[in-house]
């Protein structure tokens, strides 16, 4: 608790405030929880200091537009902690992006450094070892900051490897082995790991099927997350190039894998972004709604593709690149492509109506255009399903 209050009180994320007349004051909480290691002994104590917000009633604690008031005597949420940490890197020399309040950026002679935010946790990435030190040695004057090791949390200290993330075909369900005593580790590594795809996209797909089990993991999901640090540990040195004879001009793939869930008989839909030679984003994500054909999965596919293909104009445009033609977009569905060019829907159509309408308009409207690639020439393929090596 001591250690809580001390970090409040260095971070500045908390205000003592007169309490305003007619307005009541909202309680706080402690919230506990014992950290363990791998082998169940405790790592450490944790203690965090909570504003009870769910206490909050209209016209007493907040202001009538229904906004949140500063919470009185204690300020300690996550809005104050962004304040803080925003105006601590823009004093640095970054600058926020209008399209992603978690994202900031520092040109200078040296490189670009970019800094990117998931709530607590931050990724930097940068050309210029000596400036990222740097940054990191600032943030910590301010900010309590660790950097995280997956490979000495699990214990893995020998130089066994594997070539490939996922063992090839592999489908894993749920009740997959008995049941973890202790998930807490499980929980630890998958949501490190998922920090870790921003920069490892060769890992995107099977920490996306290793998620699906947060709830309940079981022996063998563990021993693929086992194993997907193993192949980071024997690919340590991998990463992403970003040639700087690049052009600026953006190129998206869109595809489906239908039916992959044999669960829950869901498809994957998989798509990546270049920026001229550079691959700068990719997802691979389980389908909300169940296609019922391989072109409505495809469809899907592009629709949410189209979707992050938009936002990547925006934010391009607000980093001083912005794209001057329609963005071509490869899907290797060619009933899928007619269909974004047919005004008229049809049977095979209107369960994935919405999506249609969205697609046709930025086809129409000359944001996109639609293009066929072979399967074999598809990059998105790697976010759907798992590969040799």
């Amino acid at each position: 608790m001591d250690e809580e209050l001390q970090a409040l009180d260095k971070a500045q994320t908390w205000a003592s405030d007169p309490l305003p007349q007619g307005k009541s004051p909202i309680g706080s909480k402690w919230v506990f929880k014992i950290k363990t290691k791998s082998d169940g002994s405790i790592d450490r104590y944790k203690a965090l200091l909570v504003a009870k917000v769910f206490t909050q009633e209209y016209g007493i604690d907040y202001e009538e537009t229904f906004a949140p008031k500063a919470l009185y005597g204690l300020k300690q949420a996550p809005r104050a902690w962004f304040e803080k940490f925003s105006s601590t890197v823009t004093s640095l020399g970054f600058s926020p992006s209008n399209y992603d309040s978690g994202l900031f950026t520092r040109t200078t002679k040296a490189g670009t450094i970019l800094l990117l935010l998931y709530v607590d946790d931050m990724i930097i990435s940068g050309s210029e070892s000596t400036s990222i030190a740097n940054l990191k040695s600032s943030l910590s004057s301010c900010f309590e900051m660790k950097d995280l090791d997956l490979l000495s949390k699990v214990g893995i200290t020998d130089n066994k490897t594997t070539s490939t993330p996922l063992e090839h075909n592999l489908h894993l369900a749920p009740n997959a082995g008995p049941p973890l005593r202790d998930p807490t580790l499980y929980h630890q590594l998958v949501g490190s790991l998922v920090y870790l795809t921003v920069t490892r996209p060769d890992t995107a797909y099977v920490v996306h099927t290793v998620s699906q089990f947060m709830s309940a993991p079981c022996s063998d999901h563990y021993v693929v997350v086992l194993r997907i640090l193993r192949y980071l540990k024997g690919t340590m040195f991998h990463g992403l190039h970003f040639p700087s004879t690049s052009s600026l001009t953006l190129r998206g793939f869109s595809d489906a894998d239908w039916d992959s869930d044999m669960t829950v008989r869901r498809s994957t839909t998989g798509y990546c972004f270049f920026l001229g030679d550079s691959l700068i984003s990719w997802r691979s994500k389980k389908q909300s709604l169940t296609a019922r054909s391989s072109t409505e999965a495809e469809y899907q596919a592009l629709a949410d593709t189209a979707q992050e293909l938009v936002w990547l104009c925006w934010l391009l445009s607000d980093i001083g690149a912005p794209q001057q033609s329609p963005t071509p977009l490869w899907c290797d569905n060619n009933n899928a492509i007619q269909i974004a060019h047919n005004d008229v829907f049809h049977e095979r159509t209107k369960h994935i109506e919405i999506d249609c309408h969205f697609v046709r308009q930025h086809v129409t409207r000359k944001t996109i255009q639609l293009l066929p690639i072979s399967t074999l020439d598809q990059p998105a393929d790697i976010f759907t399903k798992t590969h040799l090596p």
